[in-house]
């Protein structure tokens, strides 16, 4: 059991932030253990696995462009870390800006890599102007 705390936790979401804003899948699997899940709802089965969260990842971020991330770690403890978090893009092709604020609740395995990701988050979508 990793001993998660606030830096440790910010370095990975910073990483994280790296990932989504390059639009990078690879990158973004690189944080998760090999057997990781990753739970996009809490009513969806989980992608298992980095090449599911790569596979994933291709398909999310493929839409999106411009994307812009932050954080604010609301607790880290012991393996796990609870951040809010707030993303906005511009989703293609028809350029809507999407705005998402949500929760990220991560446990860590070893290497500072998580083992189960979990997230909810609530959309805004702000038509694109005509």
């Amino acid at each position: 059991s990793a001993d998660l705390d606030e830096a440790a936790f910010a370095a990975w979401l910073d990483r994280y932030k790296a990932a989504w804003e390059g639009r990078d899948p690879a990158a973004a699997a690189a944080l998760f253990t090999d057997e990781a899940t990753y739970r996009e709802t809490p009513y969806d089965a989980p992608f298992v696995g980095r090449a599911a969260i790569e596979a994933y990842w291709a398909k999310a971020v493929s839409g999106q462009r411009g994307v812009r991330f932050s954080y604010e770690v609301l607790a880290s403890s012991g393996d796990r870390g609870i951040c809010r978090w707030h993303a906005t893009f511009a989703a293609e092709p028809a350029g809507d800006t999407i705005d998402l604020d949500g929760i990220f609740h991560c446990r860590f395995g070893g290497n500072g890599l998580v083992s189960m990701f979990e997230e909810w988050w609530h959309l805004k979508v702000t038509a694109a102007a005509a």
